[in-house]
C-alpha cells in the first residue's frame, strides 16, 4: 500500500508521539504547530508542567525509541504510592509487591516533547509547519485538506487533531462538547528540598480538595493543591517565601525543609467531545477529552488514544477511513468516559462532608488496603498492565 499523507495538528506530547509512530510506519507526516519548538536546557529549573507516566506510557515511549534519550537528571521513578483521607488508614502501593521496578515516572512535559520532536526532525518523511495555525478545513469521508494562516494548503487522507482542550480543529469541524467547570482551581508549586530524591508520590483528600506530592529528579518536587478559586488566587499573590509559610501551616506535613522555586495555577474544566471523528478528521488527547487531573491520567489516556489509532491504521490499511475511525471511537470513547466518570465520582465523593459519606470513604480505604491481591490487580489495571 502507498504511504498515507497524514496531517497532525498539535506538536505537544500526544501529537508528536502519534506523528512519530505513524512516520515510523512509513506514512508521510505534515506536523502543524502554532508555537515554534524551542529545545529545553538541561541546567534549567524544573518546569511546572510535569506528568506521571504510567508503565504502559513508558513502554510506548520506549517503543518509539525516545525513552532512553531523556536526560537522567530529569526523570524520577517512584516505587511507592499512598492515598488517604485525613484521619483514615492509608491505601499504600509498592512496586515490589507487583514485581516491577517502578509504579511510574514523573517527567517534565517539555522534555518528553523535546525527545519526540528531535526524533521527528531526523526523519525524511516529516514536514514541519512551525508557527502556523489551521484557518479552514475541507473535509470528506475520503480526503481532507487544510488552509493555514499563511495561505498554504495541505492535502491528506487523514487529519489527526491533537491541539488541546481548546482545539481549533474541533471548533472548525463544529464538533460539540459536553463540558462543565469544577468550580475549583489547582495550584502547582515547585520546591527544592534539603533531602535526597524521593521515591514516593502521595495524595491526601480533604473537603476543600486533594493535596498531592510528586517527586522530581534529584532533590526537587512538585506540590499540587486543589482549592476554591478565591483561595488559589490568594496563594498566587504571595511571594515564594510567604507561600512557603502557608504550605507549612496548611498543606500536609512535609518531612524536610524546602524552598519554593516556582508556582502557577489553572482552573479545572471537564470536556468530552460528543463524537471523536468527522469525515477524515479524528480527535485525540485533550482535543477529545479533558479529565480531572487528580489521578494523573490525562496524558496516559492521550497516549492510549495514539496507540489505538496507530494500531488500527497499521492492522487495517485497506479499510475505508470512515470505518476505521468509527472503530477507534468505539474503542476509546467508552474507556475515556469511564475514566472521566470514575474520577468525577471519586472527586465529588472526597469533598462531601456528610458523616455517612465520610465513614463510607474511610471504610472503602480500609477494605482496599486489606484486599491483598485484588488491590494489586487494580493497580496493574490502572498502570495499563
Amino acid at each position: 500500500m502507498q504511504s498515507r499523507q497524514v496531517i497532525v495538528v498539535g506538536g505537544g506530547l500526544v501529537g508528536t508521539l502519534t506523528a512519530l509512530l505513524l512516520a515510523k510506519q512509513g506514512d508521510s507526516i505534515h506536523l502543524v504547530e502554532k508555537k515554534p519548538f524551542i529545545p529545553p536546557i538541561k541546567s534549567a529549573a524544573f518546569d511546572l508542567r510535569v506528568s506521571a507516566f504510567s508503565a504502559q506510557s513508558q513502554k510506548l515511549l520506549a517503543l518509539a525509541g525516545v525513552w532512553d534519550c531523556l536526560p537522567k537528571n530529569r526523570v524520577c521513578a517512584y516505587q511507592r504510592l499512598q492515598t488517604w483521607e485525613r484521619g483514615s488508614q492509608k491505601l499504600c502501593f509498592d512496586s515490589a509487591d507487583l514485581e516491577l521496578d517502578a509504579l511510574g515516572y514523573i517527567v517534565e512535559n517539555r522534555w518528553i516533547q523535546a525527545v519526540l520532536w528531535q526524533a521527528l526532525q531526523a526523519l525524511p518523511n516529516v514536514t514541519f509547519y512551525e508557527g502556523r495555525q489551521v484557518s479552514h478545513i475541507n473535509n470528506s469521508d475520503s480526503a481532507v485538506s487544510v488552509d493555514l494562516d499563511n495561505g498554504q494548503q495541505i492535502k491528506a487522507q487523514l487529519l489527526v487533531a491533537c491541539d488541546g482542550g481548546n482545539s481549533t480543529v474541533r471548533q472548525l469541524l463544529n464538533i460539540p462538547v459536553t463540558a462543565w467547570d469544577y468550580r475549583q482551581h489547582c495550584m502547582l508549586v515547585n520546591i527544592k528540598t534539603d533531602s535526597v530524591e524521593q521515591n514516593i508520590t502521595w495524595q491526601e483528600f480533604r473537603e476543600t480538595g486533594p493535596c498531592a506530592f510528586l517527586p522530581l529528579a534529584e532533590n526537587n518536587a512538585s506540590l499540587v493543591w486543589y482549592h476554591s478559586p478565591q483561595k488559589i488566587r490568594q496563594l498566587s499573590g504571595l511571594s515564594n517565601s510567604q507561600l512557603k509559610e502557608v504550605v507549612i501551616a496548611e498543606f500536609p506535613a512535609l518531612p524536610f525543609d524546602f524552598t519554593v522555586e516556582d508556582k502557577g495555577a489553572f482552573p479545572l474544566i471537564r470536556r468530552h467531545a460528543q463524537t471523536y471523528f468527522k469525515g477524515s478528521c479524528v480527535l485525540l488527547g485533550d482535543a477529545a477529552h479533558t479529565i480531572n487531573p487528580l489521578a494523573g491520567q490525562g496524558v496516559n489516556l492521550g497516549f492510549k488514544d495514539a496507540e489505538c489509532l496507530v494500531n488500527l491504521l497499521q492492522s487495517s490499511p485497506d479499510l475505508p477511513m470512515s470505518i476505521l475511525l468509527k472503530r477507534y471511537e468505539c474503542k476509546r470513547k467508552p474507556a475515556n468516559l469511564l475514566m472521566q466518570s470514575a474520577m468525577d465520582l471519586f472527586y465529588k465523593g472526597s469533598k462531601c462532608e456528610l458523616d455517612s459519606v465520610r465513614w463510607l470513604r474511610k471504610g472503602v480505604l480500609h477494605l482496599a488496603q486489606n484486599s491483598g491481591a485484588v488491590k494489586n490487580r487494580v493497580m496493574k489495571y490502572a498502570m495499563g498492565l
